[in-house]
């Protein structure tokens, strides 16, 4: 079994929102959204060369996986932009629902992570964007 494969696999067999896997290391999350990837990037986990599972993979998730350096990303549900930013650097790519965007968890429009990246085309830049809004809707939480 491939590490993609494992990654897939450890996924769907529930427990967790995100897998990476790379040879026997085997790492997996329960947080929602885009905040293991950015746990994992505050460590500084370096992530070269592993295959992923992620339950969602919009472009904002898409961006910090390239910033971690994982050569693989599997989404339960992915969006296009996601896809098309993955694949442009030569990402291995698949998914189990391919979607125009992300919708917010409220499912009355899209995800704000995603909206705040749908702009950019620089890794670096899209962290610290994300890493913005993110800090705009902790403060702006009722």
């Amino acid at each position: 079994m491939t590490d993609f494969e494992r990654a897939e696999a450890v996924l769907t067999q529930g427990g967790c929102t995100v897998v990476v896997c790379k040879g026997a290391e085997i790492r997996t999350d329960t947080r929602r959204g885009v905040a293991p990837l950015l746990a994992w990037l505050d460590e500084g986990a370096d992530l070269s060369g592993h295959a992923a599972a992620d339950k969602v993979v919009g472009k904002a998730a898409a961006f910090l996986y390239l910033r971690l350096g994982v050569t693989a990303v599997y989404g339960g549900v992915m969006s296009r932009p996601a896809y098309a930013l993955l694949t442009a650097h030569g990402v291995k790519t698949a998914y189990g629902d391919l979607v125009p965007a992300i919708r917010n968890r409220t499912g009355d429009g899209f995800c704000p992570m995603e909206t705040v990246c749908l702009p950019l085309a620089d890794p670096i830049v899209a962290e610290q964007a994300i890493r913005r809004r993110l800090a705009e809707l902790i403060h702006n939480a009722p």
